[in-house]
């Protein structure tokens, strides 16, 4: 979603690049042939942004597998940090709807035990 987003960005406005929209793409773009045509075309920008990031200064190389590479490894590393953000709240979450359920378990089971059922009539027997 995010790297099509960038790319319809990058599509839209590579004719008309600001330093903003140039940094933006360098530190953002996510497809490598995108990458390398921005590093190309901005190679002064890309060198000072190429210490931040390993795929920028790999486009700088000019090795698209090498690229492909680096950013295969920014992607592994912002689903681990995802993964790692979200665990301890999924956690929680799984913890208070195991307690909601207990709850209307015991509630429901209370209910149960104080109610009387009686038979509809047609089911009672005839005297």
């Amino acid at each position: 979603m995010v790297r099509r987003l960038v790319e319809a960005n990058y599509f839209a406005f590579r004719d008309e690049p600001t330093p903003e929209r140039v940094r933006f793409w360098l530190l953002e773009l996510r497809t490598p042939e995108l990458l390398m045509e921005a590093v190309g075309t901005h190679s002064i920008e890309a060198a000072k942004h190429a210490q931040m990031r390993g795929a920028v200064q790999a486009a700088t190389s000019g090795t698209l597998d090498k690229v492909q590479n680096e950013l295969a490894a920014e992607e592994a590393r912002e689903r681990e940090l995802d993964r790692n953000y979200w665990a301890p709240l999924r956690a929680e979450l799984e913890q208070l709807i195991h307690a909601i359920r207990k709850r209307q378990r015991e509630s429901n089971a209370g209910n149960r035990s104080t109610l009387s059922v009686e038979r509809p009539s047609a089911l009672r027997t005839q005297k």
